[in-house]
């Protein structure tokens, strides 16, 4: 094979090894706790809650946080997460109450504190909702690692939002506990949340 052909074939295969690198490193599973390893999920953060109030990561601290983000115009995956969310603490009574549910909003142009406060009034007492400006949802996505973006009618208020819809459990320092996909129920949820606040310090 000429030395041409065989510098081409190596740097064709050089690409293709990145780009599979890259490929697994961007959708490899999040830790679930069990690793030694330390989760690069969440970090500091300002926002506001529904009342107007700006809080920020120091304000949960001594209780575990169940983070949730979506968008209140979402007509199904969040209503029904949050539900499940909800479900899930009232069924592990008076542990449940050492977890805080977090709803935050990665359509801060529509969902005003206001809007946040009408909505999650809908799911208990207990939800606190969280919106700011874009480049404060911009940088708490970040360090939840969520990915989001506008769909449909973009150049409208009809537009609908594409995110990632995994529950995150922090722990009582504000460090990654463990993650929850889409797909766990109510009963499974609350099952796990009761043995991670059992385990906590």
């Amino acid at each position: 094979m000429p030395r041409r052909s065989i510098l081409i074939l190596a740097l064709m295969m050089l690409v293709l090894a990145a780009g599979v690198g890259t490929f697994a490193f961007l959708n490899r599973p999040l830790p679930d706790g069990g690793g030694t390893g330390t989760a690069l999920v969440g970090g500091p953060f300002t926002l506001t809650d529904q009342t107007g109030k700006r809080v920020t990561e120091k304000d949960f601290l001594g209780r575990h946080m169940l983070v949730f983000f979506g968008f209140t115009y979402c007509p199904d995956i969040c209503p029904t997460e949050l539900q499940v969310m909800t479900a899930a603490l009232d069924m592990m009574g008076p542990e449940g109450e050492k977890i805080q549910p977090v709803f935050i909003t990665i359509d801060p142009e529509r969902d005003t504190p206001e809007v946040m406060k009408a909505y999650v009034e809908n799911f208990g007492p207990r939800l606190m909702g969280l919106t700011g400006s874009p480049d404060e949802i911009a940088a708490v996505a970040r360090a939840y690692r969520v990915y989001y973006a506008k769909a449909g009618k973009t150049g409208t208020d009809e537009y609908t939002m594409d995110h990632s819809s995994i529950v995150y459990l922090m722990g009582p320092d504000g460090r990654f506990v463990k993650h929850f996909t889409y797909t766990t129920d109510a009963q499974k949820l609350a099952d796990a949340l009761k043995e991670a606040v059992t385990l906590s310090p």
